[in-house]
């Protein structure tokens, strides 16, 4: 079945009106509906008959047995936590060293820097029977620093680095270590980076320049500093990214209310005064958790309890990651609230403040993955930033750039980075995948994985489908714009975080100490939870002998004993409930939002909401504009391009490679006279765009870039000697009749090199000349002449230069002037 047949379909909602009061008792129906339809579901799948035909009365042997088994497990359970407890206090023993499965080398340690970071870089190596290809471009992996722990890229086999080292490719990892350096910055850590990849590009000089993967916050930090310095990356993967905070659907995404309703950024600042400037990633971890009580209070203790046998090794190794949370700077965590989730600084857009980057800066194609059960970082989040930094279709085609997204149906936030499965489908493709997307076109694309077969030779198939900008909103626009709420809350954190500042930040910061300051890590609830169950506990003196008396004396129930089927029937009641507490707490939560800053708004003078389909309307219709002047401008050069790209718009859209193609056979055709690479590719992106919006215009305009007969002839000798199957079939095209009909110069059949009128037809029985293709300096991929079988153009070779040299006005017209840049 394919990924699109899976993929959740948005939330359409009920049609709002634009006044508080209509949008709230809008909100009251959505979020009634969806609370009943979830506990419908849930309801549905907890009494499937299916589950209800395994609740059979138990027997007295079935009794026995499965509370010999229940104890059993119940030992095993609470040693687990038990080694968790140790697992979490050596860490910390060891100074939170990176918990990589993969062997590696530290080529360049930030603490070395000029500007002493707390990132590294390091090279993996290959494991035994791995090989890697020293062509295929560099591969480097930005470890997300988002509060947890460090090593989420590569703490296992089935991770990225896995998966690229899988791939072949030459594999590099950006860790941090638990504690940030003294006065270290955003702007410190991004130059860093910087430093890494140019390093990783130096080691391959034979090879393209490196893949860059960001996980979520490692998402958006990576997309800045392509931004700042584009030249950097050779192509960009982010995962799980919150490119555009405000962005979301109404009755789903509720952290984004949660700046809002705490006021804006000032618990950040009090959070790292607390900390004596050193802000706890416990409290961001711990927020992670609260999302879904769910999974945190009784679901992933109910799966390790159940399945302890097989399920502890894991538990643990993922333990040990998530229970060892990093400090941050003060200075980074305000920055990272007050821009990013608070300010969503990162794309800018029509109405909005802007950190100064921008995002049409990004050279490289550009991939995004997300998930519809991500509820971190919703797929509005992880695209939105599309429509901020380019409002239509013609924007994003007059820009040149490349831009995928793939998106999950289910998957969770973490599952992105984390899952194994994730790992070897989704992962593995999108790498697998990298030559591809390097050749696709400019243009929005959706990435789709369908699964095969078993009997298929690959268990996957990857194709490409163009998409447009509305698509990432479904059908419609969304029917209300949020940014008027959430532009009261930025200014509703600025007045609180002046206020903090001037009336509890000086007496504070007096107060605290590191010691303090460390106790209060210490003694927080997560943390305790961690470390409060270890072999340190007099309590548990007996435990970790009679797990292991219990190991050898296992005595698991029968899987068809009729109280293991009880026993999940009681624990999805349990989640059910706690979902069900989530539900009405999310949409309570949406209800305060609105109700809170959508009065303010009305107060404030209701400021009115962007118009994004007249901002992207009125940006085409100046580009139009422009477009519709720059027509008639141009040389010899444009006149063969546009008539190229004119040729081949019936045709599939060719890729980056024969655009390559394209521009050799040009440089080749022009000789010692040729213009710049960089300029010729604009030449090309002009032309194309010309004929995409204006296809007829195109044609008609050519009569007036090339006003003499001469240049008309030196043209289609061009394109007759570029595309030899012209000289036979051009007959039976009609463009290529229609083009010299409008260009007065006679089909095949006549000499080029005699004036019009002059040409004498070539009869049968002479021999035919084929006009010999231009010989490139360089190996150029040319097709075959077809065979000859009719009378054909002799055209003679075109001197070099003759495409650029400067012509003189026709009578009576002016010369074309050179077409402008866009």
């Amino acid at each position: 079945m394919g990924q699109e047949e899976n993929i959740a379909l948005q939330d359409k909602g009920l049609s709002t009106a634009s006044g508080v009061f209509e949008h709230l008792n809008h909100l009251q129906r959505l979020n009634t509906r969806n609370v009943i339809d979830a506990v419908q579901q849930r309801q549905a799948k907890t009494y499937a008959p299916s589950s209800l035909e395994q609740l059979k009365q138990p027997t007295a042997a079935d009794w026995q047995e499965y509370f010999t088994d229940l104890g059993q497990r119940s030992v095993l359970f609470w040693d687990t936590l038990r080694q968790r407890g140790d697992n979490t206090l050596a860490h910390e023993r060891a100074g939170y060293p990176l918990l990589l499965k993969f062997n590696h080398e530290t080529l360049i340690a930030g603490e070395d820097l000029p500007r002493p970071v707390n990132y590294s870089l390091l090279q993996i190596i290959a494991g035994p029977g791995q090989q890697l290809d020293s062509k295929k471009q560099p591969v480097i992996i930005i470890d997300p620093r988002g509060g947890h722990g460090s090593g989420i890229g590569g703490f296992k086999q089935d991770s990225v680095i896995g998966e690229s080292l899988r791939a072949g490719h030459p594999t590099y990892f950006i860790s941090f270590s638990h504690s940030p350096r003294p006065g270290q910055t955003l702007a410190d850590i991004v130059a860093a980076q910087a430093r890494f990849i140019e390093e990783v590009s130096a080691r391959h000089p034979a090879s393209t320049k490196p893949v860059v993967i960001g996980n979520c916050q490692a998402g958006w930090a990576l997309m800045g500093l392509a931004a700042t310095r584009p030249e950097l990356p050779g192509l960009i993967i982010v995962n799980g990214a919150p490119l555009s905070y405000w962005a979301g659907v109404n009755g789903r995404n509720p952290m984004r209310y949660t700046g809002g309703l705490l006021g804006g950024g000032w618990m950040a600042r009090l959070g790292s005064d607390l900390g004596n400037d050193r802000f706890d990633g416990t409290w961001l971890v711990s927020n992670f958790e609260s999302l879904d009580p769910a999974n945190t209070w009784w679901g992933k203790y109910y799966h390790l309890f159940s399945e302890v046998d097989s399920e502890a090794p894991r538990f643990l190794d993922f333990e040990r990651w998530w229970g060892s949370p990093t400090l941050l700077n003060g200075e980074e965590i305000e920055m990272i609230v007050d821009d990013l989730f608070i300010g969503n600084q990162l794309s800018g857009g029509l109405g909005r403040k802007s950190s100064g980057l921008d995002l049409k800066r990004i050279e490289v194609p550009v991939v995004v993955f997300c998930s519809y059960g991500d509820n971190i970082t919703s797929p509005q989040q992880a695209l939105d930033w599309i429509t901020d930094v380019y409002p239509s279709d013609l924007a994003l085609q007059n820009a040149g750039r490349t831009i995928v997204y793939l998106r999950h149906a289910s998957i969770g936030h973490l599952g992105i980075f984390v899952s194994g499965e994730v790992a070897r489908r989704e992962h593995r493709e999108l790498l697998g995948a990298v030559d591809a997307i390097n050749e696709l076109p400019g243009g929005l694309y959706e990435m789709l994985i369908e699964d095969l077969p078993e009997h298929s030779p690959t268990p996957y198939a990857v194709r490409f489908e163009r998409r447009r900008i509305a698509d990432i909103h479904g059908d419609a626009q969304p029917p209300r714009d949020d940014d008027r709420e959430f532009a009261l809350v930025e200014r509703a954190s600025d007045f609180n975080n002046t206020l903090y500042d001037g009336f509890v930040r000086p007496w504070l910061r007096q107060l605290i100490n590191e010691p303090t300051a460390e106790l209060m890590r210490k003694a927080h609830p997560f943390h305790q939870q961690q470390v409060m169950w270890n072999s340190l506990n007099p309590a548990l003196w007996w435990l970790a002998g009679s797990a292991a008396q219990v190991s050898k004396n296992r005595q698991p129930a029968n899987p068809s004993n009729p109280l293991l089927a009880w026993q999940a029937l009681f624990s999805n009641q349990i989640q059910d409930a706690l979902n069900g507490y989530r539900d009405l707490r999310d949409a309570a939560q949406e209800m305060s939002f609105y109700g809170v800053y959508g009065v303010l708004n009305s107060l404030t003078g209701n400021v009115p909401a962007r118009n994004l389909q007249a901002h992207a309307e009125q940006h085409d219709k100046v580009l139009i504009d422009r477009l519709q002047d720059a027509l008639p401008l141009g040389g010899l050069m444009e006149a063969l391009i546009r008539i190229l790209f004119l040729l081949g718009r019936d045709s599939d859209e060719p890729g980056k490679q024969s655009v390559e193609k394209l521009i050799l056979q040009l440089q080749v055709l022009l000789q010692d006279y040729s213009a710049e690479p960089l300029d010729l590719r604009e030449t090309l992106r002009l032309q194309k765009l010309l004929v995409a919006t204006h296809p007829q215009e195109s044609l008609q305009s050519l009569p007036l870039m090339l006003a003499e007969v001469e240049e008309r002839q030196q043209v289609l000798a061009a394109v007759a000697n570029m595309l030899p199957e012209l000289l036979t079939s051009g007959a039976d095209n009609p463009f290529w009749c229609e083009l010299h009909t409008l260009l007065d110069v006679p089909l095949p059949g006549f000499n080029l090199t005699q004036p019009p009128g002059a040409a004498d037809v070539v009869e049968e029985d002479t021999p035919t000349t084929t006009p010999e293709p231009i010989k490139p300096k360089t190996a150029v991929v040319a097709p075959e002449p077809a065979k000859q079988s009719a009378p054909v153009v002799v055209a003679e070779p075109i001197a070099p230069g003759t495409l650029t040299k400067t012509r003189k006005p026709a009578k009576g017209k002016k010369a074309a002037k050179k077409p402008p840049a866009l």
